[in-house]
């Protein structure tokens, strides 16, 4: 298997200034994720499931240890790199998938999912007809697609995002509660895709409020329980 990620004894915490102390959140995390491999992540609320994927997205600099990623320009420490460098990886190589869509005024549904695809050099018309094609795909009806976000609902929004997000095949893929508030329909597009990109070598990390959609797909789960943070091939760690 070709290996993609490295995660060496990475610890984050957060100073909490008007309280005048310090909140650890996850210490000594270790694992690492070859391509094509799906690993979940489990663990209590406030176990840092969530704040771990920011870090590895580098939205929040760890306090400790390192996260090398195998891109194909090289190895690079995601703890560390310049921000210039994490920018580009995100273009192109790594993505980050939440139940939230930032939404820009006056910029159509079509547009913003097919925005990927033309930072790539997709010509316009190929990438808005992909566009389109994945919106339908997750169940937003065609007279949205011109349409503004701003003025969606939320779970049309959330659509919208999993529609952009997941349009560019990707080496590294970060799953954050995607399925949160999706109908059965989007929730069935989703997995359906999340699992054409697995077998196409995206290998991802994700966190799942109902894991059981995504069973099939699971690899290994860690666990990120303090007292019992550890690997486990999947068969062997309850849900």
């Amino acid at each position: 298997m070709t290996r993609i990620l490295d995660i060496e004894s990475l610890t984050k915490g957060f100073t909490l200034h008007h309280l005048g102390n310090e909140l650890e959140t996850f210490n000594n995390i270790s694992f690492s994720l070859d391509a094509g491999e799906f690993v979940l992540l489990k663990g209590a609320n406030g176990a840092g499931k969530s704040t771990l994927l920011r870090t590895l997205y580098r939205s929040y600099l760890p306090r400790a240890g390192k996260v090398r990623f195998q891109s194909s320009h090289g190895e690079i420490d995601l703890a560390c790199a310049a921000d210039v460098d994490v920018a580009h990886i995100r273009k192109t190589e790594l993505g980050f998938v939440t139940q939230f869509l930032t939404a820009r005024p006056r910029v159509s549904a079509e547009a913003i999912v097919a925005e990927p695809l033309r930072q790539a050099s997709v010509a316009t018309d190929e990438a808005l007809d992909e566009a389109r094609e994945a919106l339908q795909v997750f169940g937003v009806k065609p007279d949205l697609w011109k349409a503004y976000p701003t003025t969606f609902s939320g779970g049309e929004q959330q659509k919208v995002n999993l529609a952009r997000e997941l349009i560019l095949p990707r080496k590294l893929l970060l799953l954050d509660e995607p399925t949160a508030s999706l109908d059965a329909k989007a929730r069935e597009a989703l997995v359906t895709r999340l699992k054409a990109l697995k077998d196409g070598g995206t290998a991802m990390i994700g966190v799942f409020h109902h894991p059981d959609d995504v069973l099939h797909l699971i690899d290994r789960i860690v666990d990120l329980t303090p007292e019992y943070t550890h690997s486990e091939e999947r068969s062997d760690v309850a849900l």
